[in-house]
């Protein structure tokens, strides 16, 4: 990810007062820069992960969530998430009444209605709750 994606998805998702990253891997550049901009951020992965001072990290898994670990967040994103996971992330921000955004791997497309928002480098999906509602 470029310098460019990685302060524009900040930038989008700066507009929310506390996000949950799932799937954090080894990529902690937006959740760093989120919580340089005075986000709250919990970063989840199925593994142990390191994560930048200022974000808090839990282990947890989407397929079979904690809804605590997603109570009162703004907003749930996941970097490059495959379309497997698409559905279980919709469904953990449906629970928390909070929106879900996502980009995808390559050419992978959406496997849940979306939004499509053009950011340097990354196409930014934000799910809907259907042909005619946003969420």
């Amino acid at each position: 990810m470029t310098r460019s994606s990685t302060d524009a998805l900040a930038d989008r998702l700066a507009r929310y007062d506390r996000v949950v990253e799932v799937g954090v891997g080894r990529r902690t550049d937006v959740a760093a820069a989120l919580s340089a901009r005075g986000v709250a951020v919990v970063a989840t992965d199925v593994r142990e992960r390191p994560v930048p001072e200022g974000v808090r990290f839990v282990r947890d898994d989407v397929t079979d969530p904690d809804p605590a670990v997603y109570a009162d967040a703004g907003a749930v994103y996941a970097l490059n998430a495959p379309p497997e996971l698409h559905r279980p992330l919709r469904d953990a921000a449906e629970r928390a009444n909070a929106d879900l955004l996502f980009t995808t791997l390559g050419g992978d497309g959406p496997a849940v209605p979306v939004e499509r928002e053009t950011l340097p480098g990354e196409t930014l999906y934000r799910a809907v709750d259907g042909p005619h509602g946003r969420r």
